[in-house]
This record gives structure tokens, C-alpha cells and sequence, in this order.
């Protein structure tokens, strides 16, 4: 792992900013970053059927950090008996599942997303995009998306995460005891991949960089494979948006790096979530030098039997459900799997977080959460 110095924060090109990266989609596909400030209430997304909220919060050397959430348009009022779900996106992601928030408001419950600070709708010309320096920055994030949630659906809410937003959402279920009814991990990221040896030099070299130069960006291999298993332009079947989820991800800040590293020691010294847990892997991982069918069916992103070990250090009550053919986003998988996911979800949800408040009140099991 080498390092490339960089003495300032690296900005989006302003010059271009609309432009997507080299080997992504085609010249059509030129849909800029949002411009949006916090106070324009709820507005109409670009994804049809939903809309979103940008709001404000701290500012730093790049400028105000926004946060927006995403929820489906509604038709009249808000069911205030509707229980909330909060999606987490992971690195380099946002949200655009809309397949997945149907499914979940089919079934009864009220479903929201976020784009965190950096990141999707929230991500600004002049912001390095994923920048942090600390997990618990994301806790700003969260609070200001569940307090808008709250004004509509005041039942404690299910909180879900994927990779990194499933290591955000644990460590913050962690700080919070009693905030959710429910945690759902989507391919958490809990530990670093590799062996012991790989994780202490990844810590040795990368902690000091990141004290000294936090914008650095590591110099990391630049592959397409899990983009190609999810684009609608390559094997996929996911429209994306060429800057909130580029073909080679976002380059990596030092700073980022090591906060996540942070994390991951954390979570190694075992968390105490006081909510139920449900962690969603796939059945196999799968590595590989080129690019290959068998990708299409298996995790290539982070290690599911790692995963699945390490869920266990989150709380007490924790089920680990793996899932045959699941990519590392299980709820992206092909539609079958997901789909499979999705029911399996809904089933747990109904014994620890069931929907409305009467299905609440009819003897779910008391989960000490809220």
C-alpha cells in the first residue's frame, strides 16, 4: 500500500464537474452533482416517485456539510402508526434502490434513506466525496435524519446499514441504547479483510499519514468488477449516477482510512447494541485476478464468513442469515435473491419491529430498545 501526499483537500473538478469518469458510462450520461441548500423543504427527486430533504449541518475547510434524506412521495398525509426504516448507504454509494423502499412500504412500513455528508445528493463541488476523519461525525447525520423522521413516525424506528453504513449504524445503535426497535446489516464492514499481519501494517503505515496529511489518498488498486455487477451498463441492472457511484469508487483519503480502522477495533473489543440484530451476507465470497461470471453470484467486496464471525461481537441478540448467490449489496443482488432478502427481512422485522403500532402492541417480543 503506497501513499500519495497531498498537502490540501482534493476538490471535485470544477471545471468539468459534470463529466463521468474515464471508462464509466457513455457522454450522454452527464447528470451533475445537486445544488440544493438546507431550508427548501421536501422537493421532488430525480429517482421518479420520491422525494428529498437537504439539511444543514456543521462546516468546515470544504464548506457547509449538508445531509439529505430520500423517502417515496405520498399521496396524502403521513400514517403516523407506520413504523420508519432508515437506510445507511456504504463507501463510494447512495441510495437508489427504489425497488427496495417499495418493498418495505408495501409491507407497511414507513422507509427513508440517507446520503451522508460527502456522499450522493449531498456531495458539493469542492468536497473530497466520503470524507471524514471520524465515524462519529456520521452521529450529526443520523440525528438530524431521525429528528425529521420522528415529526412523522414517532415509533423507534429500524435502523439498516451496508458496508461502512453498517459499521456506522452499529457504532451509533452502540452510543444510543433505547434510540431503535432494530438493527439490519446489509454486508457490514466490521473488520479489515486479510490476514492479522495485512490489518498491523495497514494500521502502522496508514495511522501516521493520516495524523500528518488526513487528505492524502492511498494509491489502491483500480478495478471495476463491483461496478460491473451492478451498473445497467455493464451486467448489472442498476441505473447510476456517474459521480455518486463511479466506476472505480472514490480514491481513498488517509484520514477516512484510518477512521474506519478505528471503527473496526472498536467493534473487535465487542459492542453492547441493545437491540435485536439481523446481519444479511452472502453464502460465499469470491476473489479473483479478472473479471468473471462467478462474480455476478458471490460477495467480491469483503469476506462473508468474516463478516459473519465478527457480527457476533456486536450485542447479544444477533441472527446471521446467509443468502446463496448475493452480491456484497444483497439488496442489489439479481431479483430473485434480493427478493429472498427482503422476505427474510420482513419475517424477522415482524417478530422485533413489526410495522404499525397496534401490530407493536399485539406481543412482539420485548426487545429492551425502546
Amino acid at each position: 500500500m503506497s501513499i500519495v501526499p497531498a498537502e490540501q483537500p482534493i476538490p471535485a473538478d470544477k471545471s468539468e464537474p459534470s463529466r463521468p469518469p474515464e471508462g464509466g458510462p457513455t457522454d450522454e450520461d452527464t447528470r451533475p452533482l445537486l445544488h440544493d441548500p438546507p431550508g427548501l423543504g421536501w422537493v421532488e427527486d430525480g429517482m421518479a416517485g420520491f422525494e428529498r430533504l437537504t439539511l444543514g449541518l456543521d462546516t468546515d475547510e470544504q464548506g457547509q456539510n449538508l445531509v439529505t434524506v430520500v423517502r417515496p412521495q405520498a399521496t396524502g398525509p403521513r400514517d403516523r402508526t407506520r413504523r420508519a426504516i432508515l437506510s445507511v448507504h456504504g463507501w463510494s454509494d447512495y441510495f437508489y434502490n427504489a425497488p427496495l423502499a417499495r418493498a418495505f412500504e408495501e409491507a407497511g412500513y414507513a422507509f427513508h434513506a440517507v446520503d451522508l455528508r460527502h456522499y450522493g445528493r449531498s456531495l458539493r463541488e469542492g468536497q473530497t466525496p466520503g470524507w471524514t476523519d471520524d465515524l462519529a461525525r456520521y452521529d450529526a447525520d443520523l440525528e438530524a435524519a431521525l429528528a425529521t423522521i420522528a415529526e412523522d413516525h414517532p415509533l423507534p424506528p429500524v435502523l439498516m446499514g451496508h458496508s461502512t453504513g453498517g459499521l456506522i449504524a452499529s457504532l451509533w445503535a452502540h452510543r444510543n441504547p433505547g434510540r431503535i426497535s432494530a438493527l439490519v446489516l446489509n454486508s457490514p464492514w466490521l473488520e479489515m479483510q486479510g490476514s492479522a499481519g495485512v490489518r498491523l501494517l495497514a494500521k502502522t503505515i496508514v495511522d501516521p499519514v493520516s495524523a500528518l496529511k488526513p487528505y492524502a489518498m492511498l494509491t489502491l488498486p483500480r478495478i471495476d468488477y463491483y461496478w460491473r455487477t451492478l451498473s445497467d451498463q455493464a451486467e448489472g441492472e442498476w441505473d447510476l449516477h456517474p459521480l455518486w457511484r463511479p466506476t472505480h469508487a472514490f480514491q481513498v483519503p488517509a484520514a477516512w482510512l484510518s477512521a474506519v480502522l478505528k471503527g473496526h477495533r472498536t467493534v473487535a473489543r465487542r459492542l453492547q447494541v441493545n437491540a435485536p440484530i439481523l446481519v444479511l451476507v452472502s453464502a460465499r465470497g469470491h476473489r479473483g485476478t479478472s473479471y468473471d461470471e462467478a462474480m455476478l453470484a458471490s460477495d467480491i467486496v469483503l469476506d462473508p464468513d468474516a463478516m459473519a464471525r465478527r457480527s457476533l461481537r456486536l450485542g447479544d441478540r444477533v441472527t446471521v442469515h446467509r443468502l446463496p448467490d448475493a452480491l456484497h449489496d444483497v439488496f442489489a443482488s439479481p431479483a430473485s435473491v434480493r427478493e429472498a432478502a427482503g422476505a427474510a427481512t420482513l419475517t424477522w422485522l415482524g417478530a422485533y419491529a413489526p410495522p404499525s403500532a397496534s401490530e407493536a402492541e399485539s406481543g412482539a417480543p420485548d426487545d429492551g430498545a425502546g
